[in-house]
């Protein structure tokens, strides 16, 4: 494989870290990740880049929620000369839709915004029919076209935004999967994924699937549109597949800006679709979501007087994480929240209460949204 990529490993400093497209526990060490996967941190060259291309930097880069990338120096340049590419990025429909879902999508609006440019979105259906033997063919059919929903919930531009569902596969799609596939080994996905003689032959076979929209804007346009991926740095195993096979099929690698994990409400962990109470769901009652970040581990000490003495510890607070990634986008307030937090100068309440009136609102705007996308959802597949 290419980039000096390799199957992420543990050792003794880190046992309990494992990081797959498929499973992710542990304290995530981000460097380690880096190493183990063959990424490049975003520095501050490709900071000073994208602030001078969108006239400023959006929250998420700057507070390095998007750490790591491959090739996104490459984009920026072809921004710089004015020529053509697209964004693409995918959702794994295997339940309802959670903030940690959503997070890195608001980035990638945030691109096509910016950039006027269009987005092919994956909705890899078959993978999570092939991969959660308790589905049927129905059950993700449904989760596909309720997951589509939240994707034109959050604003994409529906005139340059083109949903892919893999099951209804375009001739396109089907044809470049094939090319992909057609130069890859047993071996090779073998060894990015760690497929076992008990690996089903369809779940061996999508890396090729989930590579072959890296292609489709470059074969739709006729010319070369190379494409930049945004998501959770646990997906890039299939972006590895998808570069090394580029330049075998006659097209440009290609790159990936990768963000970190969404924490859950609960005591360490990503925000995952397994643990609902932990989880704010995009179709969850407004009333169901402020019970749960009511809940919500944070760094406060067991009583108020020793909070106002010793002050809390927001590194380790899920509220004040979630304001940090996705709800407070003011540098300052933020900046306020984590001094006041030290030293005692708020209370965990006071926190969870500000917390919980910005994930209503969002979710009352978002289902909103997501009911009027009822009218054009099917129009956008591709």
């Amino acid at each position: 494989m290419e980039d000096g990529a390799r199957k992420p490993k543990q050792d003794a400093a880190n046992l309990d870290m494992i990081v797959t497209p498929w499973e992710v526990k542990g304290v995530i060490d981000y460097d380690r990740l880096i190493k183990d996967f063959g990424t490049q941190p975003i520095d501050e060259a490709i900071l000073s880049r994208m602030k001078n291309l969108a006239g400023g930097l959006h929250f998420m880069l700057r507070r390095g929620f998007f750490f790591s990338h491959r090739d996104f120096d490459l984009i920026l340049e072809r921004c710089e000369k004015g020529a053509p590419w697209a964004l693409y990025t995918g959702r794994g429909p295997s339940g309802q839709t959670t903030l940690g879902h959503v997070s890195p999508w608001i980035f990638t609006k945030y691109l096509q915004d910016v950039f006027n440019i269009d987005l092919y979105f994956q909705l890899t259906d078959d993978e999570k029919f092939l991969y959660q033997r308790e589905l049927s063919l129905q059950d993700v059919e449904k989760l596909t076209y309720e997951n589509a929903l939240d994707v034109l919930a959050i604003g994409f531009d529906p005139k340059k935004t083109h949903l892919i569902s893999d099951i209804r596969m375009s001739r396109d799609m089907r044809e470049l999967s094939l090319e992909v596939a057609k130069r890859v080994t047993f071996s090779t996905v073998r060894a990015v994924f760690g497929f076992t003689n008990e690996t089903n032959i369809g779940m061996i076979y999508h890396p090729a699937v989930q590579a072959a929209p890296c292609f489709l804007p470059s074969r739709i346009a006729k010319m070369d549109v190379p494409t930049l991926i945004p998501c959770a740095i646990d997906q890039d195993p299939y972006w590895r597949i998808a570069r090394d096979v580029a330049p075998r099929m006659g097209y440009h690698k290609p790159s990936g800006v990768y963000c970190k994990f969404f924490p859950g409400l609960g005591e360490g962990g990503k925000m995952s679709s397994s643990e609902p109470e932990t989880a704010i769901y995009t179709t969850d009652d407004p009333n169901v979501a402020r019970r749960k970040v009511m809940n919500a581990y944070t760094g406060g000490r067991p009583t108020i007087e020793e909070q106002r003495r010793l002050g809390a510890n927001p590194d380790v607070c899920t509220v004040f994480w979630s304001l940090y990634f996705l709800f407070e986008p003011d540098d300052e307030k933020i900046q306020d929240l984590r001094e006041s937090c030290k030293a005692g100068e708020i209370l965990c309440g006071e926190c969870k209460t500000n917390l919980a009136e910005k994930v209503v609102t969002f979710l009352e705007e978002h289902q909103k949204r997501r009911e009027q996308a009822k009218k054009i959802v099917e129009s956008t597949f591709i």
